[in-house]
């Protein structure tokens, strides 16, 4: 970690130097509509801000490729200029977003930012999600905990971020507050909405346990809804391989609960899911994180709304 932040700061440097004098040029390019210019870090903040400011000239970018594994980006020299000239940057923050710390520290202006994280109560990211094999979760025990960074998986603290990010965007841009508070209102009056199907099918289903045989970056979706969990890696784990033993876990629970679906998340192998749908007879399903899309769902229109829908659908078959 240390060598990639030196090289970063380096790489960082050198950008600054290079490309300081391409910026004014950049910023008039991207503003040529005469909106602002929102920059956000991945596809739930991207989205969020898109829904409030439609309508409207603001120009709303993604650094994050729809595609690209978002555990190994690294900003481009273009994706710095970005930064540099948004009216509002948005991230999420924590360790996947040590990149972002260094980038603002080093920047010829400063730039308002919108950090998610500041407008949820955290939960620190469980070493070995819900009730995973003891023997992984004692050797884990000791090892220092982090925030879990994946916010937006409740529908909730989606509705807390939509609103704090809209007084953000009046503050910059009052010229257009009527239009961001109205687009506001009807898009939480849909993330309500979203948030009593999720209420309602847990409410009548039959069980109350959830079994991700992937990575588990759904913690706060879980607490909402006072959800029950196995899962073979805690958040976004860096771990691809499971153990024998956890996996033999992850079969074991789904075949003495009757568990009848096995979830995998988004841009997964779902070989892990598979072995254990092979061996239990279970159903596998896509559970979305919106952590980030396809190209495909990318250019399909997918959004937040669209991606948590589908994941009601898949909760009712996987509770009943």
């Amino acid at each position: 970690m240390t060598k990639k932040l030196f090289a970063f700061a380096l790489i960082f440097t050198l950008v600054l130097t290079i490309f300081s004098a391409c910026a004014p040029s950049t910023s008039a390019e991207e503003s040529q509509s005469g909106g602002i210019s929102i920059v956000s870090t991945i596809f739930p903040s991207y989205d969020f801000a898109r829904q409030i400011t439609a309508g409207t000239d603001a120009e709303v970018t993604m650094l994050l490729q729809p595609g690209e594994e978002v555990h190994s980006f690294d900003p481009t020299s273009q994706d710095i200029i970005r930064i540099q000239n948004a009216d509002l940057f948005l991230y999420v923050g924590g360790e996947n977003d040590v990149w972002v710390e260094n980038v603002l520290s080093g920047l010829d202006q400063s730039v308002d930012t919108f950090r998610m994280m500041d407008y949820v109560t955290l939960y620190e990211e469980e070493l070995v999600a819900g009730m995973q094999a003891e023997e992984e979760s004692e050797s884990a025990a000791a090892d220092e905990q982090e925030w879990d960074e994946h916010v937006w998986t409740a529908p909730v603290n989606a509705i807390a971020i939509v609103k704090a990010m809209t007084a953000e965007l009046i503050a910059i841009d009052p010229a257009n507050a009527k239009t961001y508070q109205e687009n506001s209102d009807a898009y939480v009056a849909q993330l309500e909405t979203l948030d009593q199907s999720f209420r309602d099918v847990v409410s009548s289903a039959k069980r109350n346990t959830v079994v991700f045989a992937d990575r588990f970056p759904v913690r706060y979706f879980v607490e909402e809804f006072g959800l029950d969990y196995y899962a073979a890696f805690p958040g976004c784990s860096a771990e691809t391989e499971p153990s024998a033993a956890t996996i033999a876990a992850l079969i074991d629970h789904v075949n003495a609960e009757n568990i009848p679906v096995v979830f995998y998340i988004e841009m997964s192998n779902q070989q892990m899911a598979d072995t254990v749908c092979e061996a239990t007879g279970a159903k596998k399903l896509l559970f979305h994180t919106c952590h980030n899309v396809t190209k495909e769902e990318f250019e399909s229109g997918a959004t937040y709304l669209s991606l948590m829908q589908n994941n009601v659908l898949a909760l009712k078959e996987a509770l009943n």
